[in-house]
């Protein structure tokens, strides 16, 4: 079984930056699309951004392109999330996935095998 492993989340002023890792284990990191997802109170998970299984390909929500970066490090079995500029619109309890069918699936949550437990991100001043 796959586990993933959030962290680096936390309370930040609006401006302010974080890194968020996901740790996985148990499973071939390098082969799995990873993508990040958030839920804010009384809303629905949506979708943060992607990365394809080498890094090569990124894809991002356009509430978040520009400010959010995603990357991974496959010898560490790691992918980040650095988010840059938060608003307090980014506010939420964001998770990592893992392991899509298909990269085309990267936005709709259903498909992802894996999820991690996920780390709050409160951004307020």
């Amino acid at each position: 079984q796959v586990q993933l492993v959030e962290s680096g989340g936390g309370s930040v002023q609006p401006g302010g930056s974080l890194r968020l890792s996901c740790a996985a284990s148990g499973g071939t990191f390098s082969s799995y699309v990873m993508g990040w997802f958030r839920q804010a109170p009384g809303k629905e998970r949506e979708f943060v951004g992607a990365i394809s299984w080498g890094g090569g390909r990124t894809d991002y929500a356009d509430s978040v392109k520009g400010r959010f970066a995603i990357s991974r490090d496959n010898a560490k079995n790691t992918v980040y999330l650095q988010m840059n500029s938060l608003k307090p619109e980014d506010t939420a309890v964001y998770y990592c996935a893992a392991d899509p069918p298909y990269y085309s699936d990267y936005e709709d949550p259903a498909p992802y095998t894996y999820w991690g437990q996920g780390t709050q991100v409160t951004v307020s001043s």
